[in-house]
């Protein structure tokens, strides 16, 4: 059974009314809000140390500050939102399960079919962060997504200490393997980012990150 949530975050109002804004434009035929409380509440899960609320507004930022690039930019914000609703770090199908709570929450608040399809593709295309050429509004969630590999050298040792927290019941030897593997795959990317302003300002400081981290899991 899933842990009861904590207190509610700071910013709860906030994002429950951009979460009922972006509904009320996305034509939903129902009341938006007690399906945004229960998306707060699984994104306040205790077992989460990154995945957290904090996460969802970092995305949710970045996916307005990359808005101008998206197709839709709508569609990547309730992609946003449930892109990681699902989260338990010993299971690996979080992905396929926050997508399909994403098309039932979306279908029960009577959402037009089109914008359900593609909400579910985009937190699907998360498992990856790979996404097609053209794709638009998939090259900003993943490079909202992402973001934070780019951030301060503080900020990224934070984020790296909470991944490390979440996976607490890893071994230390497996989770560095693990996470070395990673962060070498990530590395060996061509692009980090697809979007140009993501790659303006996050790639040089995130491949810096990943690098420094790497060094300190590798012998």
């Amino acid at each position: 059974m899933t842990a009861m949530p904590t207190d509610p975050h700071p910013a709860a109002d906030a994002l429950l009314a951009r979460w009922c804004s972006v509904l009320s434009r996305a034509g939903a035929t129902a009341e938006p809000a007690p399906h945004g409380r229960k998306l707060l509440d699984c994104w306040a899960e205790p077992q989460r140390r990154y995945h957290t609320t904090d996460h969802l507004l970092a995305v949710l930022d970045q996916v307005d500050a990359l808005a101008g690039h998206a197709a839709d930019p709508d569609a990547v914000r309730l992609a946003a939102w449930f892109h990681d609703a699902v989260y338990r770090p010993d299971r690996s199908e979080n992905e396929e399960r926050s997508a399909a709570l994403a098309a039932r929450a979306l279908r029960a608040l009577g959402v037009p079919e089109e914008l359900v399809a593609e909400v579910t593709r985009l937190v699907l295309l998360t498992v990856t962060h790979h996404p097609e050429p053209g794709d638009r509004n998939g090259e900003v969630l993943c490079d909202a997504d992402l973001a934070v590999l780019g951030g301060t050298p503080e900020r990224y040792a934070a984020y790296a200490a909470a991944v490390r927290a979440e996976y607490a019941f890893v071994p230390e030897e497996p989770f560095r393997a693990g996470r070395a593997a990673i962060l070498r795959q990530l590395l060996a990317l061509p692009a980090l980012y697809r979007t140009p302003a993501a790659r303006e300002r996050f790639d040089s400081a995130a491949r810096a990150n990943l690098a420094a981290e790497l060094a300190t899991l590798e012998p």
